[in-house]
């Protein structure tokens, strides 16, 4: 984890946790110029800026007992993420300041989040909770790139292979993906578009600052999990598709769902979405705010912005304006 300090002097500065998605790591808010990333602009306005680097990541690959060259060192998903991670961070953080914090998550990150939050866990501790393209629902994402490895149970092959780890960047994932850019209705010749859908707003220089920091590795079964949520339109525990293990591991055959309508209804929230997202649809945006309908309506701020796609949330060149700026009002009444 990283800290930002803001410049500005005064009283106690209010944290800000910043809490990356899939195949991302901290560098997620620091991919554009100072004057545009969140995060130097939370600094900047005062805030004590708290950035997580996730686990398995390139700066977050320590571990009390296991090595990354052990397959049990990525026996984990976002359930782990979610119950033990998160919850530790804002644990941290929160001993570090003394204060309750504002939560800011893009894509996988808000999933956690919501997650957590719905267990009643980290309620105590957050002012707010900003949800940039939240991932939570996922039934009719349309990344060609994810849909296509999800339609060939790419996940669940690399998984009984022993493959635990899976790393763009190299070695069996890598072989992977050049086999699924080959593939017919699978055009790579834009990588970025394959996998988040149409971004409206990347200029190469952010382009070059992502391809020098990302894409970071996850674990397989991570990526599986989040398949099973794919095809099954539910946000629940990791299955494994055992009745046997699932009653070892949670008391019951199938595993427990995360129920968004235990969110508390006074949990200021801001979410935003785009309409030519490829993995946060605005069908599951709507399930998702359909879970929240007896939310206090001044404590759920909504924001869609029509030709926004996933990376366009930490990487257009208009976001400041668009998104982070409004983002900004929102944490100033909090």
């Amino acid at each position: 984890m990283q800290r930002i300090a803001s410049n500005s002097g005064g009283g106690s500065r209010k944290p800000v946790l910043l809490q990356h998605g899939l195949f991302m790591d901290g560098m997620t808010w620091l991919l554009l110029p100072p004057g545009q990333n969140l995060a130097f602009l939370l600094a900047d306005n005062g805030y004590d800026v708290w950035i997580v680097h996730g686990r398995g990541t390139t700066s977050s690959r320590g571990h009390v007992s296991y090595a990354p060259d052990d397959r049990a060192y990525w026996d984990w998903s976002w359930d782990e993420l979610a119950a033990q991670d998160l919850p530790a961070t804002v644990d941290y953080i929160h001993d570090q300041t003394k204060q309750k914090l504002h939560f800011v998550g893009h894509s996988q990150g808000n999933l956690l989040a919501l997650a957590a939050v719905s267990r009643g866990h980290l309620v105590n501790k957050l002012s707010s909770a900003t949800l940039l393209c939240p991932v939570a629902y996922m039934h009719h994402m349309s990344s060609l790139l994810m849909r296509g490895s999800i339609n060939l149970f790419f996940a669940e092959g690399f998984y009984w292979l022993k493959i635990k780890e899976f790393d763009p960047n190299g070695g069996p994932a890598q072989k992977f993906l050049e086999k699924m850019c080959k593939l017919p209705f699978v055009d790579c010749s834009n990588l970025m578009t394959a996998l988040t859908g149409k971004n409206c707003c990347l200029k190469p220089s952010a382009m070059d600052s992502f391809l020098k920091y990302e894409p970071q590795p996850t674990s397989t079964k991570n990526l599986l999990h989040l398949s099973q949520m794919v095809r099954r339109g539910t946000i629940a525990m990791y299955d494994y598709d055992n009745e046997g293990q699932n009653v070892k591991r949670y008391g019951q055959p199938s595993p427990p769902v995360y129920d968004m309508t235990r969110i508390p209804k006074d949990l200021p929230l801001f979410l935003t979405y785009g309409g030519t997202d490829g993995i946060t649809s605005d069908k599951d945006v709507q399930i998702l705010l359909g879970s929240l309908k007896d939310h206090m309506g001044d404590k759920l701020v909504t924001q869609f912005i029509d030709n926004y796609a996933h990376a366009d949330y930490v990487m257009a060149d208009n976001v400041r304006e668009k998104v982070y700026d409004p983002l900004l009002g929102f944490l100033k009444q909090y």
